[in-house]
């Protein structure tokens, strides 16, 4: 028997249909192995060297793996192609004690038959090179967050956090809000004219006066437009210059990661985050290949289905004579890989839709219309522009600008938008008629907050992060309460990000600065490729952060970055003045008196409801739940607000995604021991169907109610009775 191991249940599952009975499928169920997360898990004596403990939700996993490994006549590790794939593979092959000459290593960009089949015959070692640059990250971000973040603690305010690409990401977002704060708009004005040629009517745009250019900014009032106005009221208008000409439009590149979260962002409105876990699992279902990439090329056999597949549906006039490639520009991509394709081109989205869920039918359709438009002819317009002296003297230029698709070419596969604007036929020195004039006033507009699409474009124009870390850096932001989403799904500040962001900025300037950033992640990739070694590159980052953070823990107290002041709020529970502090959610009032008293409020501006989320209640729920650990992988638990009030969820969402119920006034939690495992007991959960009662030993124990047990046990079959509305039943409903 031949064991392979993967990362995910479903990869296994999709793999296993591939292979005969002499291969075995496993998953590990993601990492194994790895940094403690009740300490720093790094030896800062003895070179940087990292303490990888197995999670104690992964330790029966591991024994699993292991037993069938010492069964197996030889083991395959198929983690992902990338560095953490490759890490996931050095981790499994370390914890599960395997024998070098019966270990191999395989990858694949795509989860097919042939890929899988062609990838076991050419079988590697593990690529050290890579492990090593996983490694450097993961130690790197461990330093800066387990370092930095009790500094912020100290400071500012319990619960917050810092880390090494997330607080670059943060000041992005604070310093575009800041420069929508201090704009100052100005006022402009242009003047457009409706025409008519035998009662086809056109518009046309003012752009000269007296043969000189007119800038945005030359009309800065009504006034200063109606002298203008006047003179094109009382001028004839007539045709100057005609020009047409044709165009073309090419098709974009295939996808890669930080096109498609731009892609999907904008179209379908998804977060980065919900981008990728929807490839993942189209990737992992074996639909499209690896999602995280950086990469544009696409594998000849690729190129040659879709050459036929184009040629049988559309016609060969749509084929790009001699195909089409891309280049990426960032030296560091990893060319080696592909781009974000189908598997099979002539899995048309329409042919698999019954397969999939809503979300996963959009982002496939996508991907496969993107990727076979890309070896595709350009789309031709047809361009017309139409010059027209107006005015009491013809000073004035007027230009009409018309287009129109003359040949769809890739747009037949992969639509968008293209502004058709036909024009009437005209001739030179024909004579219009004026319909109308429109002086119109303008404004210019601050810069929008960033959506997720142009977060991520800005972090990779600035070389922050790689493919893999956009999406989790975004959510981490939020979870950590440094942003919210406004009502657009449009990134913004919280407060006590410009608290954070300001403190960072002036004191540890390299962790928040865009070059030293994006220099670090060079310094991984040159890792990854065995031009450097990684002990050295964390050396020379933790020497000087490491002195200049002792050096602020001496110089900077607490007042100057979280100052206390004064209100005129009086204390409802002992009548003593409230006071104005930061905490990790931004202002809020507490009791002068503390620690006797511990009365605590939500601080509301002038005119401003308070949202549920920075209601006293929740304030209250936080400070009381802010040292709770996940029982399942140790992270912090963070209070949420939901459908059906406050919960408990880990931070470490979406790898684990344990919830826990807040008791509300005067009710108690189940204490119900599970007649199913006897192991766990009965808590309350919740989902979008609405409340249920289920054991908390799952997914081990898939027991669950959906009413209340009572905690009896019916007379008749032994099963939990229930609380219906219309009184208590028996659970099981083949009791009568």
């Amino acid at each position: 028997m031949n064991l392979i191991i993967v990362e995910s249940p479903t990869k296994a599952k999709t793999i296993s249909k591939f292979l005969d009975n002499t291969y075995k499928v496993e998953s590990s169920f993601g990492h194994i192995r790895d940094l403690p997360k009740s300490e720093l898990g790094v030896d800062l004596e003895n070179n940087f060297e990292p303490k990888y403990v197995i999670p104690s939700k992964s330790k029966t996993r591991v024994s699993e793996l292991k037993k069938l490994a010492q069964k197996a006549d030889s083991v395959i590790l198929a983690a992902d192609e990338d560095r953490e794939g490759e890490a996931i593979a050095w981790h499994l092959f370390t914890a599960l004690n395997l024998e070098e000459n019966k270990t191999k290593r395989i990858v694949f960009h795509e989860i097919t038959k042939e890929a899988i089949l062609e990838a076991l015959t050419r079988p590697r070692q593990i690529d050290q090179e890579m492990v090593d640059a996983q490694q450097a990250r993961r130690i790197l971000d461990r330093l800066v967050g387990y370092k930095l973040s009790p500094f912020l603690w100290k400071k500012v305010a319990k619960g917050l956090s810092a880390g090494r690409v997330q607080s670059v990401a943060v000041r992005l977002i604070v310093e575009r809000e800041k420069e929508i704060k201090e704009f100052i708009p100005q006022e402009y004005w242009d003047i457009e004219a409706k025409l008519s040629k035998d009662d086809n009517h056109f518009y046309s745009k003012l752009i000269k006066i007296n043969n000189k250019s007119l800038g945005k900014f030359h009309f800065k009032n009504k006034e200063e437009t109606e002298k203008t106005v006047k003179s094109l009221r009382s001028g004839e208008w007539i045709v100057e210059k005609i020009e047409g000409k044709e165009t073309k439009k090419s098709p974009l590149p295939p996808f890669i990661t930080s096109t498609l979260q731009q892609t999907a962002n904008r179209r379908f409105g998804f977060s980065a985050k919900q981008t990728m876990t929807v490839a993942q699992k189209l990737y992992e279902m074996g639909h499209i290949t690896y999602m995280r990439t950086d990469s544009l090329n696409l594998s000849v056999k690729f190129k040659e289905e879709a050459v036929k597949y184009i040629e049988e549906t559309c016609g060969k006039n749509y084929l790009k004579t001699g195909g089409r490639s891309f280049k990426v520009k960032d030296k560091n991509a990893q060319e080696a890989h592909e781009a974000i394709r189908p598997s099979k081109v002539y899995n048309s989205p329409e042919k698999i839709e019954a397969k999939l869920d809503k979300n996963q039918f959009k982002l496939y359709q996508l991907i496969w219309q993107r990727a076979l438009a890309s070896q595709m002819s350009e789309a031709v317009l047809d361009t017309v522009t139409i010059d027209i002296m107006a005015g009491e003297k013809q000073e004035c230029l007027m230009r009409a600008n018309g287009q129109t698709v003359k040949f769809k070419g890739y747009l037949e596969i992969y639509p968008e938008k293209v502004s058709e604007n036909e024009l009437p036929l005209m001739k030179k020195e024909e004579k219009l008629k004026l319909e109308d004039l429109i002086n119109r006033q303008h404004f210019t507009q601050p810069p929008a907050r960033y959506s997720d699409a142009s977060l991520v474009k800005e972090m990779e124009k600035h070389g922050i992060g790689r493919p893999s870390t956009y999406a989790p850096t975004i959510a981490t932001i939020i979870d950590r309460n440094y942003v919210n989403r406004d009502d657009k799904k449009r990134l913004f500040p919280t407060e006590i990000a410009f608290v954070v962001n300001d403190l960072l900025s002036q004191h540890f300037k390299d962790i928040v600065d865009y070059k030293f950033t994006a220099e670090m992640e060079n310094n991984l990739d040159e890792i990854s490729h065995g031009k450097k070694k990684w002990r050295p590159v964390i050396k020379n980052f933790w020497e000087p952060f490491n002195k200049n953070l002792e050096e602020k823990y001496k110089e900077l107290d607490k007042q100057r970055f979280s100052p206390e002041e004064e209100s005129d709020e009086i204390c409802d529970k002992c009548g003593a003045k409230m006071i104005i502090k930061t905490g990790r959610y931004g202002k809020f009032l507490a009791c002068s008196a503390f620690p006797e008293c511990k009365n605590i409020k939500s601080l509301k501006k002038e005119g401003e409801e308070i949202k549920k989320e920075d209601s006293q209640e929740m304030l209250e729920l936080k400070e009381k739940y802010k040292d709770e650990k996940c029982e399942k992988c140790g992270s912090e638990m963070i209070v949420r607000n939901g459908k059906f009030g406050p919960f408990l969820g880990c931070s470490n969402y979406p790898k684990c995604k344990n919830l826990k119920n807040i008791e509300k006034n005067g009710e108690k939690e189940i204490e119900i021991k599970c007649p199913k495992c006897e192991e766990g007991k009965i808590v309350k959960k919740f989902s979008r169907r609405g409340v249920f009662y289920a054991c908390s030993a799952y997914p081990k124990c898939k027991n669950a109610y959906f009413a209340k047990p009572t905690g009896e046990k019916c007379p008749k079959c032994g099963s939990l009775m229930i609380q219906d509305k219309n009184g208590p039943k028996c659970s099981n409903k083949d009791c009568e």
